[in-house]
């Protein structure tokens, strides 16, 4: 059975930045399956970008098989207390970590690769975002931008563990480190959520690239001034990002829901 297209507008954009000597980013739209996707891959010799590639590549394939055959087998059970298309992305993901670890494993090359994923899958009641790593998801609703997730790095857990002074925060000499990532271990959490969409609303997948180069209100303000033109928009994005010092690979995805607009 095809799957219902919800109706949207995509734009997605990535750069290898001002300081990195090739790109570890990959991102992806599936429109056919509503599925939009960042991953932010790390480790030495290239082997970050197999890592984000591999999360896509197998988030899409598992994407595709469920889409063909709703009774396919799937790798994990489902968790009764989630709806059935929340169970399919987290399955996704978790399959997607559990490929990158054995690759890490398989070969020493790939020793300690892993991968930031942020996803946004459109259902006909909704949304759901998942995410592992501290690449972000935000939410674009009538002039207000606000970030979705909340980052899994050693920062954020010192923040929230005792209140840091912005001056103490702006000099952490860990920012990069993160605490949860696909391909660490065997298996992994998935942090996940629903949304209501409404039409107009902007959803931006982004590595921190992106986030860490342009603080959240002039992120807000670039989507004010340029979301008529998605594509333009994450073209402004990335070029102030390398602006500002681009010191990082820099990736971005913007989703604009159109809703009843689109009949």
């Amino acid at each position: 059975m095809p799957t219902e297209r919800i109706p949207v507008q995509v734009a997605g954009e990535t750069n290898v930045g001002r300081k990195r000597s090739h790109n570890e980013d990959s991102f992806t739209i599936i429109e056919e399956e509503n599925l939009y996707l960042v991953a932010d891959g790390m480790g030495g010799h290239a082997s970050g970008e197999v890592a984000s590639q591999l999360a896509i590549e197998t988030i899409r394939s598992f994407f595709q098989a469920t889409g063909e055959d709703p009774d396919a087998t799937w790798p994990y059970k489902m968790d009764k207390t989630r709806k059935y298309e929340e169970n399919r992305l987290i399955t996704s993901v978790k399959l997607a970590n559990l490929r990158i670890f054995e690759a890490a494993q398989a070969e020493a090359k790939y020793r300690g690769m892993g991968t930031t994923v942020t996803a946004v899958f459109l259902v006909p009641e909704g949304i759901y975002v998942a995410h592992v790593g501290d690449s972000r998801i935000y939410r674009h609703r009538d002039g207000k931008f606000e970030q979705m997730t909340e980052d899994h790095s050693l920062l954020n857990d010192y923040m929230k563990m005792k209140k840091l002074t912005p001056e103490e925060i702006e000099k952490f000499p860990h920012k990069n480190v993160i605490v949860r990532a696909l391909g660490m271990k065997e298996t992994v959490k998935v942090d996940t959520q629903f949304d209501v969409p409404r039409p107009g609303d902007v959803f931006m997948l982004c590595s921190d690239g992106l986030s860490g180069m342009i603080d959240d209100p002039e992120m807000g303000a670039i989507i004010d001034q340029h979301g008529a033109d998605l594509s333009v928009c994450s073209s402004q994005l990335v070029e102030i990002a390398n602006e500002h010092g681009g010191v990082d690979n820099i990736t971005v995805v913007l989703i604009r829901y159109l809703g009843d607009k689109a009949s």
